[in-house]
């Protein structure tokens, strides 16, 4: 028998999936803005790329245990995951609220603009930098920023991750259940 042969992909398998391309497609736009448009992230930003950045490779283990059976651990990841989005979702909403100004952000949010490696170029790229504020969106689109739109995914992404471990439970036999 192959790997893979003979698995029923179910319901838990299809929603990691959807979380896993979505994640990715997510994470990879946000690059894109910063390295290709030249949108710098702020200090937030950067802590709200996290969760993408656990959640991917969680995810695809998490598929990985799904198609080998082990549904259990999977259930158990994709909850995680859920943690992580909900937590992300918090943390874009208290950005985007601190750019609505409806109350302030972090006292020590700056940064986020990387310096040169170049000893030549040092001195020049430290008097010319500028702080990235938090509460200063740097785009908006459709009216919402780059946090609340990072709101809104992960948002979804934990809805898709806690419907998979839910979906997982209930695909599980009932022996494996008992001991879970």
């Amino acid at each position: 028998m192959k790997f893979g042969e003979g698995v029923q992909r179910g319901t838990d398998y299809q929603l990691g999936a959807l979380a896993l391309f979505l994640s990715i497609l997510t994470i990879a736009t946000a690059l894109g803005f910063q390295y290709i448009g030249g949108y710098v992230p702020c200090m937030l930003c950067l802590w709200e790329r996290y969760a993408y950045y656990a959640a991917i490779p969680l995810l695809f283990i998490a598929l990985v245990l799904t198609s080998g059976g082990h549904r259990g651990s999977a259930t158990a990841i994709f909850f995680l995951v859920g943690l992580a989005f909900l937590a992300n979702t918090v943390l874009g909403i208290y950005h985007a609220g601190a750019e609505w100004k409806f109350w302030p952000g972090p006292a020590a949010c700056g940064g986020g603009q990387a310096l040169t490696t170049t000893a030549g170029n040092l001195l020049n790229e430290l008097q010319n930098i500028h702080v990235i504020k938090c509460d200063e969106a740097s785009m908006r689109f459709l009216g919402i920023s780059f946090a609340g739109w990072n709101a809104v995914a992960s948002f979804f992404l934990m809805m898709i991750a806690f419907a998979a471990a839910l979906a997982g439970r209930e695909q599980r036999p009932e022996t494996a259940a008992q001991n879970f």
